[in-house]
């Protein structure tokens, strides 16, 4: 048996591994899907030095190009994310899709999918990045069965019609009109949708005048380039050796940030919840009621060197800004039992004011979402409007309209 053969057999039986975790993960719900994933070769896609059991791994993305400062700019996603969001958008043989962010391995997948009557479109701003998939994509035989493009999806993708299902394989802050435009009346959106900060991989239908979720999964993608980017402001805080630690605003920075100047100077402070949670269970839920109901919030990173870079097994990148002073969400062990209680560290001034509004959210999250149903999203394209706002119900302002997460009330 040559090297080659050895290899391209040793990547089938783990192709084969990665579909069985899959389906015992729960990812895989449909026979299509998993013949797909059993089907396309993901290391004919990636960088041809990566290892096959870094390829085939459940939860590696693997980086296919950086920018100028070492920052991914494409990559193939995890494939848990990746059958997570064919799953959600319910494909089905002779459909037609079109993929936003391209890169191959997954414009094969739907390939696979749809079958050879459907029609897969993948779209990417990067002409480095569509000739790759290109390339790839022939080699691997796809060639006929997938056409790629090179433009800002942005706006509409002329030469095509209607779409039965789009998915956005990058980080969107907002719905592009055109989108709406081209997909069809019946038809599923599927993106990675930022919500101050935090994504969730939401499946859209529409329903009258808007859009409704049938399905959201917890996700992260590398952000959207061209006419749909979104900047984050930034605002650096020095400690006393001029190391950083850097809040980074998706929506509402704050209107005085040279309050915060030298904060991280003074003495810290605390506030606790009360509220605990075991190890190993998930709590992205709670990120997602930050970002909906805490204003000021802000995603945190600190520079290797500082004190938080020290302690950040206690902290998760999440913050609140209050003025002249900032907190971060915390964890510290619980008092009885294992696990840990949330709470928040504060520096400022009036460290008090941010950590105690962070933790009343804790404690409301504790409360009226916790343990309950995942929350429901909705999209309200300009000109359409929700009407009475709920109490568990948080409304965010974007570009081409508004978007609305509700929890289940009582």
């Amino acid at each position: 048996m040559t090297d080659d053969t050895s290899e391209q057999a040793r990547a089938a039986e783990l192709r084969d591994k990665l579909a069985d975790e899959l389906i015992a993960a729960g990812h895989i719900k449909s026979a299509p899907v998993e013949a797909a994933f059993r089907t396309v070769p993901r290391h004919a896609f990636v960088p041809a030095d990566t290892p096959l059991e870094v390829t085939y791994a459940v939860d590696n993305a693997v980086v296919t190009k950086r920018d100028e400062r070492g920052i991914a700019i494409s990559s193939v996603s995890a494939a848990y994310i990746q059958v997570a969001m064919i799953e959600q958008a319910e494909l089905g043989p002779g459909m037609s899709v079109l993929e936003i962010g391209s890169g191959g391995y997954n414009a094969a997948l739907l390939a696979e999918v749809v079958g050879t009557g459907g029609q897969v479109v993948s779209v990417d701003i990067d002409p480095e990045v569509t000739d790759r998939a290109t390339a790839l994509l022939e080699a691997a035989g796809y060639a006929d069965r997938v056409t790629v493009i090179t433009a800002d999806a942005q706006a509409e993708i002329p030469g095509h019609g209607s779409f039965d299902a789009i998915i956005v394989t990058v980080g969107a802050w907002d719905v592009s009109p055109a989108w709406l435009r081209q997909l069809a009346p019946d038809g599923k959106l599927v993106l990675p949708l930022r919500m101050n900060g935090v994504s969730r991989s939401i499946a859209f239908r529409r329903e009258g005048d808007h859009l409704v979720s049938t399905s959201a999964v917890v996700c992260g993608f590398v952000p959207m380039q061209g006419a749909g980017e979104h900047i984050d402001r930034e605002l650096g805080l020095p400690d006393a050796r001029g190391r950083l630690v850097t809040l980074r605003f998706d929506d509402g920075p704050p209107v005085e940030p040279t309050l915060l100047n030298g904060v991280l100077a003074g003495e810290r402070t605390e506030a606790w919840s009360g509220v605990t949670i075991e190890h190993g269970v998930s709590f992205a839920d709670l990120h997602l009621w930050l970002a909906s109901f805490l204003p000021g919030f802000c995603k945190m990173a600190a520079e290797e060197g500082t004190e938080l870079a020290q302690e950040r097994k206690t902290w998760f990148p999440f913050a609140v800004v209050r003025g002249d002073s900032f907190a971060y969400l915390s964890v510290r062990p619980a008092s009885e039992g294992s696990g840990v209680e949330f709470g928040a560290r504060a520096y400022g001034p009036h460290g008090d004011e941010p950590a105690t509004a962070m933790v009343e959210q804790i404690r409301a999250w504790d409360a009226r979402a916790r343990r309950r149903p995942e929350p429901s999203f909705a999209y309200w394209p300009a000109g359409s409007a929700p009407g009475r706002v709920l109490e568990n119900e948080a409304v965010l302002h974007k570009t081409h309209g508004l978007l609305t997460i509700s929890w289940p009330a009582d």
